[in-house]
């Protein structure tokens, strides 16, 4: 009985969590990727363990251009460590509410839904830690506060549990 009780209540949890996009196309200011992610842009962030325990803390910078209905964005995070990362995403524009964005260590394409003042990145990466390579799921959730300023929160998902979460906040420079 007790492994019932415990069933049913997963599967209530796993059904009710997540967000969806639609849930924000009447919020503002209203989103639009090619204005926000063109120039640069600042900023600084966590990433947390599935315990909530900050592992990692870092700076960013990125710097992004279009042409048409393509997008470059060439980004940069620098962890207190040392470590480097960097990373140059390529998008495509779908349509007003969707794009597609690739880069070397996503598998196929990141598929990216706008509504409102917010944006859902879904992708699989294959993330790189010690010696290990995990292939991960990310639910990458941005929300536009005001034309300059940005809050990134982003989910690693295995197996559709949730094992890390990073926080970004992201500043647009003149």
């Amino acid at each position: 009985m007790r492994k019932l009780i415990l069933a049913i209540l997963a599967i209530g949890i796993i059904g009710c969590s997540g967000m969806d996009i639609n849930d924000y196309r009447d919020t503002t200011p209203k989103l639009d990727l090619q204005s926000y992610l063109n120039g640069n842009i600042k900023g600084y962030g966590i990433v947390q363990d599935k315990s909530g325990n900050v592992t990692r803390r870092f700076n960013f910078s990125g710097r992004a251009f279009w042409n048409g209905d393509k997008g470059v964005f060439d980004e940069k995070i620098v962890y207190t460590n040392g470590k480097v990362e960097s990373r140059e995403w390529l998008f495509s524009k779908i349509s007003e509410s969707q794009y597609e964005a690739t880069t070397a260590d996503v598998i196929g394409k990141a598929d990216i839904q706008i509504a409102g003042n917010s944006m859902n990145w879904k992708y699989v990466m294959d993330v790189k830690v010690d010696d290990s390579t995990y292939r991960l799921d990310f639910d990458d959730w941005m929300f536009l506060i005001d034309d300059k300023h940005l809050i990134n929160r982003n989910y690693f998902k295995k197996y559709g549990i949730t094992v890390g979460e990073l926080t970004l906040y992201m500043e647009k420079q003149d």
